[in-house]
């Protein structure tokens, strides 16, 4: 077959191949096209999951009727115009190809208004065949109508899903797009019954209602709230806490200038800020932005724009870590969330003490009110409920004398109450019970001092008396040796031996028991690709999680209200003390309308 050109018709529904999917990847262009347009309200009718009908609505800019016919022609677009622009861009569509690509594999009509025109226009495209331009009544903006999408492209059309498959695609779009434009309005109608209304958040502080309507409250309530900028970037948005961590990866939203991506980078660096906090095969929530200059940033790499390049991809993933990492890391035991810490405790509460004093151990202890008996009396007034003897109740201490306090409000974990089954402490604060596993709680309070008393030291280097030859791909030798100052501080000493070898005369001290050939090559593999490696610390962590775990408080072991005490405050006061090294939660919170519930009371 001789060399020939490809008809505009054929070329489109080739270009359509990369664009349009599904009726989702139509819905995204054309409703990206209302938002570069101006629109503050956009709706958004569906029929049959978007595949016998989609009609986007909007009230923006419009366009004047001479420029439908090349509204629908490949690469017209209004939104760049040189090389400059297209290193800068700051829309969420640029290529101007979703218009012709949609129109060449469907039943297409565009009808717009232009502001400050006195008469609409409508312009009509079956399969990729223009029609004339009309006169058509509309009011200011544009509608676009898609109908029978791959009527003409059949074997496209054998992809499709069920019509509630394609609708949940469509859904989950619209919801990332609600989240990154609160003040935008979007009605969406499937089959004539309204299915979602994000009413607009006019207010920018009122950004977390409009996520806790896209995701639910529970995010809300268990989240953080990020904002940090440096170096010319910034991150803002809302992590969930780690003990809200979801068994899969199904609210995880980043955006870079308003455009919602996908990109490793920026997932390793996630990975990476919650790899000390998260239980295995648990996936983080978020909900992230992230702004930098449009140069910085290439969206050219996608037909879809799904995915971005970095020009300074190791500074991007060394910020967007440090600012979740120094997030995560300033959680305490005792702190909810975006929730403020505790009120003070009022004294002679309903459930509560009456005053805190200092116990004779050095730790705080509440002085109950209960029924107004010394403790002895108490019990020996219930001893036949007990079916026990007064005699045997003799080892009961009465409590301490304790001077009436005077130090302000409650710490957030309260004080501690008793000790259940020799593996949890009861506490009481302002809010109800407290409930927390003393093993896991010591584990990450020895944990997180070993580590700081680690890092105090630095990294020391242990020479090998025989030097590791490690066979590698040239372009890992290459790595090696452009990374060699990084290796050394890493404690690794490492040089090239030939093009496809490298000898390790070197290793950290603290892993010199671990291979080193299989953690040279991971580190390695970092640096070449993150331009940085946490390989080492995070081995190192797992050796110190181990020591942490063996040498914490076991089960059954009795602590007194002095020793329970201290163990809150220490919580308290360490860095990710809400979980363990594993993961696991180490204190719950039952407040007093759940207890209440517990009991009935009230009703």
């Amino acid at each position: 077959m001789p060399i020939q050109q490809l008809p505009d018709t054929l070329v489109n529904q080739i270009a359509a191949g990369e664009v349009v999917e599904r009726p989702a990847s139509v819905v995204k262009e054309l409703v990206e096209n209302a938002l570069d347009a101006g629109a503050s309200r956009v709706d958004i009718e569906l029929e049959e999951g978007g595949v016998r009908l989609i009609r986007i609505r909007d009230d923006g800019g419009g366009i004047a009727p001479a420029e439908l016919p090349l509204a629908v022609s490949r690469h017209a677009t209004s939104k760049i115009a040189s090389i400059e622009d297209l290193e800068q861009v700051g829309t969420l569509g640029f290529r101007g190809e979703a218009l012709p690509s949609i129109a060449s594999v469907s039943r297409f009509a565009l009808s717009a208004r232009a502001r400050g025109e006195a008469h609409g226009a409508r312009l009509e495209v079956d399969g990729g065949r223009v029609g004339d331009v009309a006169p058509h009544p509309h009011p200011e903006g544009t509608t676009v109508e898609v109908r029978d999408l791959f009527f003409n492209v059949p074997a496209r059309r054998k992809f499709l899903r069920a019509e509630r498959t394609e609708l949940g695609h469509i859904e989950e779009w619209l919801r990332s797009l609600a989240l990154a434009r609160p003040g935008v309005e979007l009605r969406i109608s499937h089959n004539g019954r309204i299915a979602r209304h994000y009413k607009p958040v006019r207010d920018g502080g009122e950004h977390l209602r409009r996520v806790a309507e896209a995701l639910g409250e529970d995010f809300t309530r268990q989240c953080l709230q990020v904002d940090h900028a440096a170096a010319g970037l910034r991150l803002r948005g809302w992590v969930g806490l780690p003990t809200a961590a979801r068994s899969s990866a199904d609210q995880q939203y980043f955006y870079v200038n308003g455009r919602a991506v996908r990109d490793r980078t920026v997932a390793h660096a996630v990975r990476q800020a919650y790899a000390d906090v998260l239980f295995h095969g648990r996936h983080p929530a978020f909900v992230l932005f992230f702004e930098c200059d449009p140069r910085m940033v290439d969206v050219n790499v996608h037909p879809a724009k799904h995915e971005v390049r970095f020009r300074e991809q190791r500074l991007v993933h060394e910020f967007i870590y440090r600012t979740l990492h120094e997030a995560l890391a300033s959680t305490r035991a005792g702190l909810a969330g975006t929730e403020a810490p505790a009120p003070p405790l009022a004294g002679g509460a309903a459930f509560g003490a009456s005053s805190y004093g200092q116990s004779g151990g050095g730790g705080w202890a509440p002085r109950q009110s209960g029924l107004g008996l010394p403790v002895q009396d108490t019990m020996a007034a219930y001893a036949a409920l007990y079916q026990a003897p007064p005699a045997a109740l003799g080892d009961v201490a009465s409590p301490a004398p304790m001077p009436a306090a005077n130090e302000g409000e409650a710490p957030p974990l309260g004080y501690a109450l008793a000790q259940l089954h020799g593996v949890y402490v009861l506490a009481q604060n302002a809010q109800g019970l407290v409930l927390v596993d003393m093993h896991a709680a010591h584990e990450r309070i020895t944990y997180e001092r070993l580590k700081a008393a680690l890092d105090g030291e630095g990294i020391r280097s242990q020479p090998l008396l025989v030097p590791v030859s490690l066979a590698v791909s040239e372009r890992e030798a290459d790595a090696a040796e452009q990374h060699g100052e990084a290796l050394a501080e890493y404690g690794f000493e490492i040089r090239r031996a030939g093009p496809q070898a490298l000898s390790i005369r070197a290793v950290p001290t603290l892993l010199a028991d671990l291979d080193p050939r299989a953690l040279a090559l991971d580190v390695i593999a970092d640096l070449r690709e993150h331009g940085s490696s946490r390989r080492l610390e995070q081995a190192r962590n797992e050796l110190l999680s181990t020591l942490a775990c063996h040498t914490s408080v076991r089960a059954n072991r009795r602590l007194t209200v002095p020793e329970m005490n201290a163990l809150l405050r220490d919580m308290e006061a360490t860095e990710r003390s809400g979980q363990c090294n594993h993961g696991r939660p180490t204190w719950v919170q039952l407040g007093m309308a759940e207890l209440d519930r517990l009991f009935l009371r009230g009703r």
